[in-house]
Protein backbone atom coordinates (compact mmCIF):
# COMPACT_ATOMS: atom_id res chain seq x y z
CA UNK A 1 0.00 0.00 0.00
CA UNK A 2 1.41 3.30 -0.76
CA UNK A 3 0.94 7.16 0.77
CA UNK A 4 1.09 9.78 -0.05
CA UNK A 5 2.28 12.37 2.64
CA UNK A 6 1.63 16.38 2.87
CA UNK A 7 5.52 16.67 3.21
CA UNK A 8 8.06 19.41 1.43
CA UNK A 9 11.15 18.08 0.29
CA UNK A 10 14.12 20.17 -0.82
CA UNK A 11 14.79 23.26 -0.22
CA UNK A 12 15.32 23.88 -3.65
CA UNK A 13 16.69 27.31 -5.04
CA UNK A 14 14.15 29.37 -6.87
CA UNK A 15 14.68 30.51 -10.19
CA UNK A 16 12.59 33.02 -10.97
CA UNK A 17 9.09 34.07 -10.70
CA UNK A 18 6.61 33.62 -13.18
CA UNK A 19 3.92 35.53 -13.44
CA UNK A 20 2.11 36.87 -9.83
CA UNK A 21 1.61 33.33 -8.42
CA UNK A 22 4.45 31.05 -9.39
CA UNK A 23 7.58 29.85 -9.01
CA UNK A 24 10.42 28.09 -11.50
CA UNK A 25 12.36 25.94 -8.75
CA UNK A 26 16.14 24.09 -9.21
CA UNK A 27 15.03 20.47 -9.25
CA UNK A 28 17.82 18.18 -9.05
CA UNK A 29 18.21 15.50 -11.64
CA UNK A 30 16.19 12.66 -10.28
CA UNK A 31 13.04 14.64 -10.05
CA UNK A 32 13.29 15.90 -14.10
CA UNK A 33 10.12 14.41 -14.77
CA UNK A 34 8.13 16.87 -12.51
CA UNK A 35 7.45 20.07 -14.49
CA UNK A 36 9.74 22.93 -12.82
CA UNK A 37 6.88 26.25 -12.40
CA UNK A 38 5.02 25.66 -9.19
CA UNK A 39 2.02 27.43 -7.55
CA UNK A 40 2.86 29.48 -4.63
CA UNK A 41 0.47 26.90 -2.94
CA UNK A 42 2.33 24.16 -3.64
CA UNK A 43 5.27 25.62 -1.68
CA UNK A 44 6.80 25.41 1.52
CA UNK A 45 8.32 28.38 2.94
CA UNK A 46 11.66 27.30 4.40
CA UNK A 47 12.78 28.16 8.06
CA UNK A 48 16.20 26.50 8.93
CA UNK A 49 15.94 23.93 11.21
CA UNK A 50 17.97 20.46 10.41
CA UNK A 51 15.68 18.40 11.77
CA UNK A 52 13.03 18.97 9.31
CA UNK A 53 15.07 18.63 6.15
CA UNK A 54 14.39 15.78 4.29
CA UNK A 55 17.28 14.85 1.61
CA UNK A 56 15.65 13.38 -1.68
CA UNK A 57 18.21 10.90 -2.54
CA UNK A 58 16.69 9.50 1.12
CA UNK A 59 13.09 9.39 -0.77
CA UNK A 60 12.72 7.58 -3.71
CA UNK A 61 9.47 8.92 -6.04
CA UNK A 62 8.52 6.51 -8.38
CA UNK A 63 7.36 8.06 -12.21
CA UNK A 64 3.41 8.40 -10.42
CA UNK A 65 4.95 10.70 -7.95
CA UNK A 66 4.12 8.49 -5.10
CA UNK A 67 6.62 6.75 -2.65
CA UNK A 68 6.57 4.11 0.00
CA UNK A 69 6.01 3.56 3.43
CA UNK A 70 5.72 0.86 5.35
CA UNK A 71 2.74 0.22 8.80
CA UNK A 72 4.97 -0.04 12.00
CA UNK A 73 2.28 -0.88 14.51
CA UNK A 74 -2.13 -0.03 15.31
CA UNK A 75 -2.22 2.52 17.64
CA UNK A 76 -6.01 2.53 17.89
CA UNK A 77 -9.30 0.70 17.28
CA UNK A 78 -12.53 2.17 16.45
CA UNK A 79 -15.94 1.42 14.96
CA UNK A 80 -17.55 3.43 12.58
CA UNK A 81 -21.88 2.99 11.53
CA UNK A 82 -22.59 4.17 8.02
CA UNK A 83 -26.24 3.91 6.95
CA UNK A 84 -26.59 0.62 9.12
CA UNK A 85 -23.68 -0.95 8.40
CA UNK A 86 -20.35 -1.29 10.96
CA UNK A 87 -16.90 -0.88 9.61
CA UNK A 88 -14.20 -1.78 12.15
CA UNK A 89 -11.32 0.73 11.70
CA UNK A 90 -7.70 0.61 12.70
CA UNK A 91 -5.49 3.64 13.47
CA UNK A 92 -2.38 2.42 11.23
CA UNK A 93 1.59 4.17 12.08
CA UNK A 94 2.85 4.89 8.66
CA UNK A 95 6.90 4.80 8.60
CA UNK A 96 9.60 5.36 5.95
CA UNK A 97 11.93 8.04 4.73
CA UNK A 98 9.94 11.19 5.67
CA UNK A 99 9.18 10.43 9.36
CA UNK A 100 5.92 8.73 10.96
CA UNK A 101 2.41 9.63 10.23
CA UNK A 102 -0.84 7.85 10.95
CA UNK A 103 -3.95 7.52 9.39
CA UNK A 104 -7.97 5.48 9.69
CA UNK A 105 -7.85 2.37 7.45
CA UNK A 106 -10.28 -0.25 7.24
CA UNK A 107 -8.90 -2.91 9.49
CA UNK A 108 -10.24 -6.12 6.83
CA UNK A 109 -7.91 -4.71 4.21
CA UNK A 110 -4.88 -3.78 6.72
CA UNK A 111 -5.65 -7.84 8.10
CA UNK A 112 -5.32 -8.91 4.49
CA UNK A 113 -2.44 -6.89 3.35
CA UNK A 114 -0.50 -6.70 6.30
CA UNK A 115 -1.09 -9.99 8.72
CA UNK A 116 1.57 -9.49 10.50
CA UNK A 117 0.47 -6.05 12.39
CA UNK A 118 -2.12 -8.26 14.22
CA UNK A 119 0.34 -10.39 16.14
CA UNK A 120 0.34 -10.57 20.03
CA UNK A 121 2.47 -7.34 20.79
CA UNK A 122 1.88 -5.19 17.76
CA UNK A 123 -1.49 -2.88 18.85
CA UNK A 124 -0.50 -0.30 21.12
CA UNK A 125 -3.41 1.04 22.00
Amino acid sequence: MRKLTPRCIGPYQILKRVGNIAYQIALPPSLSNLHSVFHVSQLCKYIFDPSHVIESNKVQIKENLTFETLPLRIEDRKIKELRGKTISLVKVVWGGATGESATWEVESQMHDSYPELFSPGKFRG
